[in-house]
């Protein structure tokens, strides 16, 4: 396999040299190019919003984008400041127009200005946006050079990269210097994950998140193609000995219908079920069920749901272990970490068991994912209680996602959960090859 190196502080210009090198290398038949791709992410400490870097335009540039699991596209704010020789609209009745069959697609002459990127006539438009300020608008579609991939696999570079082209106040609230939004929808061709299986044979329509909670450095990543997903010193397949479970289709919902959904058919915290409401748990008219995002920092739960799993954690904590008044109101159960001692999955607190379409089939959060520690001596449980009135009963948030890795196989409409790589003594961080 052919291999490039370079750290975090290499400059564009060493970006740029791998990105032409590649497409010479490329054209030959004798060279074995990698069938997994990997895309180093951080943790913004500000927003918590987890942020990788995409090589797009001509000349290239690297670009940052906020990690959206539910977008049907890559999302690029087209109205500051892009400049680009090779930026093509895509327009109407075109092969790409047919191609991206998102739903809501329209076509037609919508600029009333002079000719830029995002403003032409004529152009293939679809309906994207922001969810963490729950916005959605149309936007042309257009193509572009992208160049994506990091050490230890090769930079991959796609000519004609189909993206939406979004307006600035759409990319509002993203952590500072981001400018646009990273699609891995499934139900999209031109989401990531899809569109480079499409454009090159080599890459399944398989991904996988490993997201780390450090803010300091590129610790997290995500896989996008064929398995195995390998961490190093030592070196462990963490893609192996997975949880499976069906994805849910939400069809009812209008500007999410990439987003994914999952059936959980019961909680349990330290073995015991959990008393919930189970007409929460299922899908109906677009409300209701479990949603998987890397938008939300935290899991939010139903009001009605997060009142029990409060009342059965207290239950199951320590009787020497005492109820505080939250500092903070985004946490509705705070305790004092004083009895609580450490293990090697976080601090000693019940398990919690996300049990999916079947009792077999159950996602296990330890301490390091349920609580957090929010002051000297106070722990809260790292669950948020919302009336969800328009929006899944259960969101699952990246917090809980962290140091776990989830294998999005699109091919087979299912979700992989590995619980916490801390329980095989490895990390989302350690899939550089160092050695």
């Amino acid at each position: 396999m052919l291999t490039f190196k370079f750290s975090s502080s290499s400059n564009i210009y060493t970006f740029i040299l791998l990105f032409l090198v590649l497409n010479i290398i490329s054209q030959c038949s004798s060279i074995v190019l990698p069938t997994t791709l990997i895309l180093p992410v951080t943790k913004d400490s500000s927003t918590l919003q987890y942020i990788t870097v995409i090589g797009q335009r001509t000349p290239l540039i690297p670009v940052n984008f906020t990690v959206h699991l539910g977008s049907a596209s890559l999302l690029v704010d087209c109205e500051s400041g892009y400049n680009s020789s090779t930026y093509k609209p895509v327009l109407c009745e075109s092969k790409q127009c047919s191609f991206a069959k998102a739903e809501y697609n329209a076509c037609g002459s919508f600029c009333l200005s002079k000719p830029r990127p995002g403003c032409n006539n004529n152009t293939c438009h679809t309906l994207d946006g922001n969810p963490i300020i729950d916005t959605y608008t149309g936007a042309e579609l257009a193509e572009d050079v992208l160049a994506i991939g990091s050490k230890p696999a090769v930079l991959v570079s796609q000519p004609r990269f189909i993206f939406t082209c979004i307006e600035s106040f759409i990319m509002t609230h993203l952590a500072k210097g981001v400018t646009g939004i990273a699609g891995f929808g499934h139900n999209s061709t031109i989401s990531i994950p899809n569109q480079l299986a499409s454009l090159d044979s080599k890459f399944t329509n398989k991904f996988g998140i490993c997201l780390s909670s450090s803010t300091t450095r590129s610790s997290g990543v995500i896989f996008i193609g064929s398995t195995p997903y390998y961490v190093y010193n030592p070196m462990i397949d963490i893609s192996k000995n997975l949880v499976y479970t069906p994805l849910v289709k939400n069809t009812f919902t209008t500007s999410k219908f990439s987003e994914y959904h999952v059936k959980v058919s019961s909680i349990q915290i330290a073995g015991k079920n959990v008393p919930l409401n189970k007409t929460l748990l299922s899908i109906k008219q677009g409300r209701g069920g479990t949603r998987i995002s890397t938008t939300t920092a935290f899991t939010i739960l139903h009001t009605t749901i997060y009142d029990v799993v409060k009342t059965a954690f207290i239950n199951a904590l320590p009787k020497n272990v005492t109820i505080v008044e939250p500092p903070t109101k985004q946490f509705g159960l705070c305790f004092s970490s004083k009895n609580i001692r450490n293990t090697n999955v976080g601090p000693d607190v019940p398990v919690i068991d996300i049990v999916f379409h079947k009792k077999s089939a159950f996602w296990r959060i330890y301490g390091t994912n349920s609580v957090v520690q929010v002051k000297k001596d106070v722990m809260c449980l790292a669950f948020v209680g919302q009336d969800q009135t328009r929006a899944p009963s259960i969101e699952i948030g990246g917090y809980q996602l962290e140091e776990n890795l989830l294998l999005f196989d699109l091919i087979e409409k299912k979700i992989g959960f590995s619980s916490s790589l801390k329980l095989q003594q490895t990390s989302c961080s350690k899939y550089e090859k160092t050695s």
